[in-house]
This record gives C-alpha cells, sequence and structure tokens, in this order.
C-alpha cells in the first residue's frame, strides 16, 4: 500500500470514530461556523508576490521541521510578513498538526487560512468551517471525479474556497473544476517525494485561466518565483523553506522584503 492510501486509510478510520462522538450537525452550533470566511483566491492575486505560508512540524519525508512549534505565533508573524494567506496542516498521525492548530491559528491572526488535510468525506469541510478555515484542500490524487464535485460544491455552499492540487495532466482532465477556485501543481512525487518545478511549468499552459494556479513544495529561491511567475503561477505555498528557520515569520518576511518582482 503506498504511503498516500495508508494515510487515506487511516483518516476514514479517524472519521468514523469522531462521527461517534460529534456529529455534523454539533458542528453547525460551534461559534466559528457561522464566521464570515475572507477569500483564500482574492488575497493571492492581491499580493505581488503570492505566498502561502505553512505551518509544518514534521512530514513523512521529513520528521523533523519544527516539533515544538507554537502556531499562534508562528500565524503572528506570517501575518506581520506580508504573506497572503496561511496553510494550516491538521493531519496528526503523518504531520503532527491538529484541528486545534487551525483553532489557535484563526485566533492569532485575520490571515485568510487554508486547512491541509486529506479530504475524503464531508464532515472533514463542517469541521474546517467550524475551527475557523477559510478555505479547504482537495487532493484529486485521493479521489474520484465524483467525489471531487461533491465535497467542492458543499464547500462552496457553506462559504469556504477549494484548492484542487494535482500532480500530472490526467489528474487535472479528469478532474471536476465548476467548484474550484485555485488550482495548486504539487512538484513532489508522491512516490518517491523527490521535487522538481518542472511539474508545476509542464502543467501551468493546461491550467484554465479563470482559476488562480498556485505552486506547490520544493520552492526556496526567488528566482523560482520568479520562474514560475512568467510561467502564470499567482501563488506559491512555502512551508518547510520558512518553517526550518528559527523564526518562520522573520523568514518570510525577509523573503518578502528582498523579492525583486
Amino acid at each position: 500500500m503506498s504511503i498516500l492510501a495508508q494515510i487515506v486509510a487511516d483518516q476514514r478510520k479517524e472519521i468514523a470514530l469522531k462521527k461517534g462522538v460529534i456529529s455534523e450537525t454539533q458542528l453547525y452550533t460551534m461559534p466559528l461556523y457561522k464566521r464570515k470566511t475572507i477569500s483564500f483566491s482574492n488575497a493571492i492575486k492581491n499580493t505581488s508576490i503570492g505566498i502561502v505560508a505553512e505551518h509544518k512540524r514534521r512530514s513523512p519525508s521529513k520528521p523533523e521541521i519544527k516539533l515544538q512549534s507554537r502556531v499562534a505565533e508562528v500565524a503572528q508573524g506570517y501575518e506581520k510578513s506580508g504573506v497572503a494567506a496561511m496553510s494550516v496542516l491538521t493531519n496528526n498521525q503523518y504531520f503532527g498538526g491538529s484541528l486545534e492548530d487551525l483553532l489557535l491559528a484563526r485566533c492569532a491572526c485575520n490571515l485568510p487560512l487554508l486547512r491541509k488535510e486529506f479530504i475524503v468525506d464531508a464532515y472533514q469541510i463542517h469541521e474546517a468551517k467550524a475551527y475557523g478555515a477559510d478555505a479547504i484542500l482537495l487532493i484529486a490524487a485521493c479521489l474520484t471525479a465524483t467525489e471531487t464535485n461533491l465535497l467542492a460544491k458543499i464547500a462552496k455552499s457553506i462559504g469556504l474556497e477549494v484548492l484542487l492540487e494535482i500532480h500530472n495532466k490526467a489528474e487535472l482532465d479528469e478532474s471536476p473544476l465548476e467548484y474550484i477556485d485555485v488550482v495548486g501543481v504539487n512538484n513532489r512525487n508522491l512516490k518517491d517525494f523527490s521535487v522538481s518545478l518542472d511539474t508545476s511549468l509542464s502543467l501551468a499552459e493546461y491550467i484554465p485561466t479563470d482559476k488562480v494556479k498556485i505552486s506547490e513544495s520544493g520552492i526556496s529561491s526567488h528566482s523560482a518565483i520568479a520562474t514560475l511567475q512568467q510561467a502564470g503561477f499567482d501563488g506559491f505555498l512555502m512551508g518547510e523553506h520558512f518553517m526550518l528557520r528559527e523564526s518562520p515569520g522573520d523568514a518570510a518576511q525577509q523573503f518578502i522584503k528582498t523579492f525583486k518582482p
């Protein structure tokens, strides 16, 4: 079984357990569920560099990034730095994140927040809204076309925007985009974890022009961003490059300050 398939299998088990304690209906009653969301896609388009800065403690490919990270401090630092938005990993087993991280980030900043998770059930979308997210991630490799369309439609119906992550042209061609706001190209190969910006560069021209385009993974230099901007990308998801520094917020601020468009 691939690592992605294992993660999805574990997710389905966790969701079933959580549903037995907190019903979907109970999520609707949480204070943040009625909160007016911030546009994730507009925030990316309306900044010169469009960085989506990520909070990530670890990953299957890198077991120690910043295990003792304080998400509220990181969120405040990112907001001060001038990033467009923040991505918060909520998967605990493989990434060391949690829904509480999302909640604390929401309490600490006014950035649009992306819940980065392996979403395979509508329950997780309602969780995202209840814990302060403005957008959710759907990963094409985890879902059928029918599932992608249904989950994206549900998200849009409750005011959340949708980032669809793809890894190749087949995933883009097979994914319905009616309810998708942002298309993200993940430069990381899920089979061997290798990273290549060529993945984004080869797919840029095929992403519809009415969708915000972002490139994800392996972005750590101004030259990479300049190259990707020339290819038509509006935003860039950056996590490890900032999280590996003593102060992720300061690192993001310095990166943005020294960027020459």
